[in-house]
């Protein structure tokens, strides 16, 4: 599998730890690909400043190409961060930096190098919408991540008719509801629906068949990246071993695949949870 996150980088500013540590909903889902063996690429917006410098150099530690990013003067990315009982606290960000500034605009030479992957995720923070009728138009597999802005109904019925996989964070929604907002979405085009619950777990919609997936509970060092690794964990499994083989929803083959999906996609959350930052590499604050 080669697999591509195109939006938005950030540093994570841990005060009571005075470290800082790369992340990003697209960035995050490009490293845990990679960390599953996958090739991996990001493309996304940088500051020259000492954040988007240590997440450039990351990135190429891990070997995730960076090829197509662009750099502009000014802040990179970042939010600040507390850690309460284990759970992460959001305090403030600036809101995607330069990203918001000079949001990416694909050509056809980043295109022509996005077709090479097998699966695209973006997210609902990485200033992309307007592009996604151009890379709904590429052979890929298409997953957006639109965290809590399911909400705004305008956004959902121009998003899903793109993308083949939906990511919502819906821990405080019924089950009833998040069903029924699932096969909407899916009557709206999105094929694959995961709706994350954090510790009540998962709810997936296929279109046919909805599947509520219950993981084993830890206790996490840091919750930051759980939601992005889940994804990655699930995006990669089910691609490979469900897509690309031709399973359907009506192969007797599918249930048990699916589970292997999710096993990996609670596998990659709870090892992420038990670490700092979404995936490590700290380092100090300026």
């Amino acid at each position: 599998m080669r697999v591509i996150g195109i939006g938005d980088n950030v540093c994570d500013k841990y005060r009571h730890l005075n470290l800082m540590f790369p992340g990003g909903q697209a960035l995050n889902v490009s490293v845990y690909a990679r960390m599953l063996n996958c090739e991996s690429g990001y493309m996304g917006v940088f500051g020259q400043d000492k954040v988007g410098e240590h997440i450039k150099n990351t990135l190429k530690k891990l070997a995730v190409d960076i090829s197509r990013c662009r750099e502009y003067p000014g802040e990179n990315g970042y939010a600040v961060i507390d850690i309460k009982d284990g759970d992460r606290v959001f305090v403030m960000s600036n809101k995607g930096g330069v990203l918001k500034e000079h949001p990416l605009v694909l050509d056809e030479e980043d295109l022509a190098y996005i077709a090479t992957f097998d699966l695209i995720h973006t997210s609902n923070n990485s200033h992309i919408d307007r592009e996604l009728p151009k890379l709904s138009g590429l052979p890929n597999l298409l997953s957006y991540d639109f965290s809590v802005t399911y909400k705004d109904r305008n956004k959902l019925e121009y998003i899903c008719p793109h993308i083949d996989f939906a990511f919502l964070s819906c821990a405080d929604l019924p089950e009833r509801e998040i069903i029924a907002l699932a096969r909407q979405m899916n009557l709206w085009g999105a094929k694959v629906i995961i709706a994350t619950r954090g510790s009540k777990g998962a709810v997936i919609y296929n279109g046919e068949n909805v599947k509520i997936f219950q993981p084993k509970l830890i206790n996490p060092v840091d919750t930051l990246g759980a939601g992005d690794s889940f994804a990655a964990g699930f995006l990669v499994r089910y691609a490979a071993d469900i897509i690309k083989r031709g399973i359907t929803a009506g192969d007797d083959r599918y249930e048990t695949e699916l589970d292997k999906a999710l096993g990996c996609a609670s596998y990659m959350s709870a090892k992420i949870c038990m670490m700092n930052g979404a995936f490590g590499h700290g380092c100090p604050l300026e």
